[in-house]
């Protein structure tokens, strides 16, 4: 039998950001085994938000996981782990994640901006985590990944950019035809 058999690069299970009545603002989750369907996610973020939205803690043991979390405004941003997974590291890209969002945001990280923004939120998650792969922690670095993404899109033929980067492509050309 190998030792290490069980080893996964996989630190974070998930990422979820709740508003203040529970209700999912945005969430990704990358461990397949962890409530495969939507609706078993839901019924989770329910009882995660009941069990901490009055909690003075940032670290707790939820359903044999370890959550990390931080109320902001409006809004709880969770970042969850196995029970091996270590705290601090967790709390760390916690931080990260959301210090880029108010970086990119403009100190405002609450619902509704960060509903306007939505693209620019899962930016900031894609590379801070990527398929449950922490990518970096420092805020700094994961906005200036975000904004460079940004200026990039340009240069992307509008066929191979998503949904949202194609409107705002188009609404830029669309602003530049009428001012000139």
């Amino acid at each position: 039998m190998r030792p290490y058999a069980n080893l996964t690069l996989e630190s974070v299970k998930a990422a979820i950001v709740l508003d203040s009545e529970g209700h999912r603002v945005l969430a990704k989750y990358y461990s397949a085994a962890l409530h495969p369907t939507v609706r078993e996610q839901r019924a989770f973020e329910k009882t995660l938000f009941e069990k901490t939205r009055r909690l003075s803690s940032e670290i707790v043991l939820f359903d044999n996981l370890v959550v990390v979390y931080k109320p902001v405004v409006d809004l709880f941003i969770y970042f969850i782990g196995s029970t091996d997974e270590n705290e601090i590291m967790l709390q760390s890209v916690l931080q990260g994640f959301s210090d880029a969002l108010a970086i990119l945001l403009k100190n405002q990280v609450e619902k509704r901006s960060v509903l306007d923004n939505m693209d620019m939120a899962l930016l900031t998650l894609d590379e801070t985590v990527d398929d449950g792969i922490i990518l970096e922690t420092d805020a700094s670095q994961i906005a200036s990944r975000v904004t460079k993404r940004g200026s990039e899109l340009e240069n992307i033929p509008i066929g191979e950019q998503s949904i949202a980067q194609a409107l705002r492509t188009a609404q830029e050309q669309f602003v530049r035809r009428l001012y000139t």
